[in-house]
C-alpha cells in the first residue's frame, strides 16, 4: 500500500497517526506512507523505518509529488533495493517535481539518483 498521512488517517478514521500506523502494520505486509516535509515511513513485518525527505531549495508546486514518489519507490522495490533505499529514491523523485510548476521532471531522475549515491542500471 502507498498512501500519504492524510489518506492513512482517513482509512482508519482516526486523527492519531500512530494508531493508524499500528492498524496498518497489523494488516499490510508492506506499506509506505509519505509525510511531506517529514519524509516517509516504510512498514513491513520487520518494523517501521523512517526515511527523511530529500532537501529542496524551494517548494513551488506539489502536483505529481505522490505519483513520482510512488514511481521511485516501486522502481527501487522491483530492482531489489532495500525498503529504505527505495523510499530514498522516491523522495529524490518527489523533491525534483515539487521545485517547479507541472508534473514532469525537468532533470533526469536517473541522474538525480546517481548524484545521491543510488545507481540505477
Amino acid at each position: 500500500m502507498l498512501a500519504n498521512e492524510h489518506e492513512l488517517k482517513s482509512l482508519y478514521t482516526t486523527s492519531d497517526f500512530d494508531s493508524a500506523v499500528k492498524a496498518l502494520r497489523d494488516e499490510a505486509p508492506l506499506a509506505v506512507v509519505t509525510r511531506s516535509a517529514e519524509g516517509s515511513i516504510v512498514i513491513d513485518k520487520e518494523g517501521v523505518v523512517a526515511v527523511p525527505a530529500q532537501s529542496i531549495d524551494r517548494l513551488v508546486d506539489t502536483t505529481g509529488a505522490g505519483d513520482l514518489f510512488a514511481a521511485g519507490f516501486l522502481l527501487g522495490h522491483v530492482r531489489g533495493f532495500s525498503h529504505e533505499e527505495a523510499a530514498r529514491l522516491g523522495a529524490i523523485a518527489a523533491a525534483e517535481i515539487i521545485q517547479h510548476l507541472g508534473a514532469r521532471p525537468e532533470t533526469r531522475l536517473k541522474d538525480l539518483a546517481q548524484e545521491n549515491g543510488i545507481t540505477i542500471s
